[in-house]
């Protein structure tokens, strides 16, 4: 079996003390979807659940847990789960495409992207996280359409988990999967296996499915990436691969690493991190976790594509938060036709407010110099001012939860205003 093209989709980052300023876990993450595919920007609450309720996934029904913690989530808006999300915890996860020598199965089971959402909404920590994760694929699978299209498109996952004190990265293969801890400096995930021989958690059978496979002899030391996939681990940070170039990135800002330095990793177009073309960056995230458990963890989306002509709006976890309205998608019930069979017969009009009025201010920018340049200027304004804000409230520990409450609907807004 040959190894298949390069995959072209997602860079997750993170940066832990000391490579991020301030004593502060920074997260980000690009998402590079098909270039028509809308994403949004939604929020749950944190709910309750009677005993033996199902939970509606993507394509399968599973068992509900008794308690689901609050999200913010930025998705795909045809599906269930989620690109990337935090909870109300300070736990972000951010996941890729890989693809390895293990076949990847057709059959509809859970997304890699619901496994995001599953584990946000049950884990506190990112540990816990990483648990529920592999528990999950163990009595679950992975599996199913990873686009709203009749075209099959499918892949194994791997995750960035990260909380305040730490991260994990968690890369699959079918069922089986390695797991890395990362507790300083800093850390990438592309599309291809990257943990080598640094393995702190393993699938019970990962070395000996590996060797009955005739991938492993169990005699040299076990490589993960090596053995389940074609990728040079030996040339890993130094080909010329968004993987690498991410990397480089990350290396080049250590020990001054923040959220307005994320951002600009985001938006680095020479890389190929933020990516154009038909498949490009549809939503992008930035997280800052403090270490002190005082102070709040600050969540910023776009919900629009190319991060170079958005703004990074601010969310932070308060009770009571509204639905956002003008970044989520309409839905169409039992008539969505994800839900009905055959699938993805049609595509419905999924474009939210924001993405609309991004979508004309995009050409704006793009071919009428003047209004464009001055039309740019104003959001990256918008975004500064609220970057300054969110240090503000991150350097003094208070805020008023009645102006945080509709902190992001408010920034929404603003931008719209932008716009018309």
């Amino acid at each position: 079996m040959f190894p298949r093209p390069p995959p072209r989709s997602c860079d997750t980052f993170v940066a832990l003390p000391p490579a991020a300023a301030g004593g502060r876990v920074v997260f980000g993450k690009n998402s590079d979807r098909p270039a028509d595919e809308v994403q949004e920007v939604v929020h749950f609450p944190a709910a309750a659940h009677p005993p033996g309720a199902a939970l509606e996934c993507t394509y399968i029904k599973i068992d509900q847990v008794e308690k689901t913690h609050a999200v913010v989530l930025s998705r795909p808006s045809w599906l269930w789960g989620a690109e990337m999300g935090a909870n109300e915890h300070g736990v972000c996860i951010g996941n890729e495409a890989v693809w390895g020598r293990e076949e990847i199965c057709d059959d509809e089971a859970l997304l890699g992207m619901d496994l995001v959402r599953l584990g946000l909404e049950r884990a506190d920590t990112a540990e816990k996280a990483l648990a529920v994760i592999v528990d999950l694929l163990e009595k679950y699978g992975q599996g199913g359409n990873c686009m709203e299209s009749h075209m099959v498109f499918t892949y194994h996952n791997s995750f960035l988990i990260a909380d305040r004190k730490e991260a994990w990265v968690l890369e699959t293969s079918g069922k089986y999967w390695a797991a890395e801890k990362v507790e300083g400096g800093v850390r990438n995930i592309s599309n291809q296996l990257s943990i080598t021989t640094k393995i702190d958690r393993e699938h019970p059978e990962l070395k000996e499915y590996a060797k009955s496979k005739g991938w492993w002899d169990g005699e040299k030391e076990f490589d993960f990436a090596a053995t389940y996939s074609y990728v040079n681990t030996a040339r890993m940070t130094t080909s010329r691969g968004r993987y690498c170039e991410g990397y480089k990135l990350l290396n080049k800002h250590k020990g001054s690493i923040t959220s307005e330095i994320m951002m600009q990793i985001l938006r680095d177009k020479e890389s190929g991190i933020n990516m154009e073309g038909g498949f490009m960056t549809t939503g992008s995230m930035v997280s800052v976790l403090p270490q002190q458990p005082n102070l709040p963890c600050v969540h910023f989306f776009t919900g629009t594509p190319d991060p170079a002509r958005s703004v990074f709006k601010p969310f932070i976890f308060v009770p009571n938060i509204p639905q956002l309205l003008k970044t989520s998608s309409p839905t169409f019930g039992h008539d969505d036709p994800v839900k009905k069979q055959p699938r993805f017969q049609n595509k419905p009009d999924r474009r939210h407010e924001l993405y609309k009025k991004h979508e004309s201010a995009a050409v704006v920018m793009e071919t009428i110099e003047g209004q464009g340049k001055e039309m740019l200027k104003e959001i990256q304004e918008l975004e500064k001012q609220k970057i300054s804000e969110m240090e503000s409230i991150l350097q003094n520990a208070c805020f008023d939860i009645n102006q945080v409450v509709n902190l992001f609907s408010q920034c929404v807004e603003e931008e719209l205003k932008i716009y018309s």
